[in-house]
């Protein structure tokens, strides 16, 4: 059995002795226990589970040939929080270890699935709206040039103010359908990136923006490589999502204390766009705010969709698409007092 295929997974692989302690540990069982392989080496399996009983007895019936593969669902705690599990053991024959277990993440298909729908929703949502853009545009010029003709007629100079409000109306609609319709047309102007230059830069806009109203907070993974990327539209997308969290604890203020926390971490074997990419970067926006309400989430990154009454419904949304555009998705997960925003990137190019 060649172990090093194992890395490969997205799964966690452990291979167990006859004791039942951890003799091997790919790359994705690092990530699911929070713990190196040289941590995890010589550690009872079943002590890795909160369910550290149920899941011994399946490795004893396997170490007795009782079956063959038995699944079962546990939970792991990766800080304070439990994280629910998919866990198979299998038992082995004429090889060095009687035992594997593997385990999977059970939010993190259920994340796939909902990105990849996600993915599809957007699409048809945006061909919409590009259709609905150009419809749109030319009697818009027509009104802002039969504004300007009628303006020139008056008689009164005082009645221009009613002429300027249409104009400058039809502009800032026409604004709207710009912004709507050619996010993407454009192509990436790609460049070796470093993510923590980037998130400097988006915390400088932030902090000037909101100054003392948010406490901003970092944990960045130093060792995170330089990736291929449009900077200019990574700084739009961070600066969107992170405007969106400061706006959503100070307008109206609802949270003491308000912090949002920036974090970059390295992801492994992670699945954007149907494709399995092998390693992804993974910015998150963490804030303490009151949460995403139920009635958005399920849209939050359609067109003009917005929880604010003054809002246009276009950050995120633009934001979702210039991440889409490097081969990534933004995904989300909310409760009260909990609110994380992940921009997800392959290292490789788009």
């Amino acid at each position: 059995m060649n172990v090093d295929a194992f890395d490969l997974l997205a799964t966690a692989i452990l291979l167990l002795s006859r004791e039942g302690r951890v003799e091997y540990a790919n790359a994705a069982a690092e990530d699911l226990f929070g713990r190196s392989r040289k941590q995890l080496a010589g550690r009872a399996a079943a002590t890795l589970f909160d369910e550290s009983d149920d899941i011994g007895h399946a490795i004893g019936q396997a170490l007795a040939r009782d079956f063959a593969d038995l699944r079962q669902a546990a939970s792991v705690r990766r800080g304070s929080e439990p994280m629910q599990v998919t866990v198979t053991v299998v038992a082995l024959s004429e090889q060095p270890w009687p035992v594997l277990i593997e385990a999977r993440e059970i939010e993190h298909r259920v994340l796939a699935d909902r990105n990849h729908r996600l993915v599809d929703e957007i699409q048809t949502q945006r061909e919409l709206l590009r259709n609905l853009a150009h419809e749109v545009k030319n009697p818009l010029g027509g009104l802002r040039g039969a504004a300007q003709l009628l303006e020139a007629e008056l008689p009164d100079a005082a009645l221009t103010e009613y002429t300027q409000v249409i104009i400058s109306e039809a502009d800032r609609l026409q604004a709207l359908v710009d912004r709507l319709a050619t996010p993407q047309r454009a192509p990436l102007n790609t460049r070796s990136v470093n993510i923590h230059e980037i998130c400097e830069r988006v915390c400088a806009l932030v902090r000037g923006e909101f100054r003392t109203d948010v406490t901003l907070l970092r944990d960045y993974d130093a060792s995170v490589p330089d990736l291929q990327a449009d900077a200019e539209r990574l700084i739009q997308s961070l600066l969107n999502v992170m405007r969106n969290a400061a706006q959503a604890l100070t307008q109206p203020r609802l949270t003491e204390n308000a912090q949002i926390t920036l974090r970059t971490r390295v992801a492994r074997q992670v699945m954007l766009a149907h494709r399995q990419h092998r390693l992804a970067l993974v910015v998150s926006v963490i804030d303490n705010g009151p949460g995403i309400p139920e009635a958005l989430r399920e849209r939050i990154f359609h067109p003009l969709v917005t929880g604010r009454a003054d809002g246009t419904g276009l950050g995120l949304s633009l934001a979702q698409d210039f991440v889409q555009q490097h081969g990534g998705i933004i995904e989300f997960e909310s409760r009260p007092g909990h609110t994380e925003f992940r921009l997800v990137l392959p290292m490789e190019p788009a």
